[in-house]
């Protein structure tokens, strides 16, 4: 019975439907927190322990960049047992999870900030002083 702890583990952690949205959205490739909030729709602070979990079982990754905190999925096996409980990253049309990046107006991910403009996510404090942009830290 041991040598099913493990798989055990995954279903449980799959078991909240926040979390399968996250590896939804995560189909797509790497993604920033900032992103999965505009796309999911959900709030930092509940994002973050949504990912803790998935960090935590094994079945994502995170690194930082400047200000930003990316996650992308590292047992993509995953994707194709979602597949087949025939949830929604199974069916066609999805706006999200599929490959590339989904491009949101008011998301300050750096995918998604037209070219040129300071996000305040990712500018350090002495190239937002050169232009002369008040940055709060």
């Amino acid at each position: 019975m041991r040598e099913w702890h493990k798989e055990a583990a995954t279903f449980k952690t799959l078991g909240h439907p926040a979390r399968l949205a996250i590896l939804d959205a995560l189909m797509g490739g790497e993604q920033c927190v900032c992103h999965l909030e505009n796309v999911l729709g959900m709030r930092q602070a509940y994002l973050s322990q949504q990912l803790a979990v998935l960090k935590e079982a094994g079945l994502v990754r995170d690194r930082r960049d400047g200000w930003n905190m990316y996650y992308r999925v590292i047992r993509p096996d995953i994707f194709a047992l979602i597949e087949k409980a025939g949830g929604p990253a199974s069916r066609p049309g999805k706006r999200f999870g599929r490959p590339g990046h989904t491009h949101i107006s008011n998301c300050p991910c750096p995918k998604c900030s037209p070219q040129g403009e300071i996000n305040p996510h990712t500018a350090s404090a002495p190239a937002a002083l050169k232009t002369g942009t008040k940055v709060e830290v």
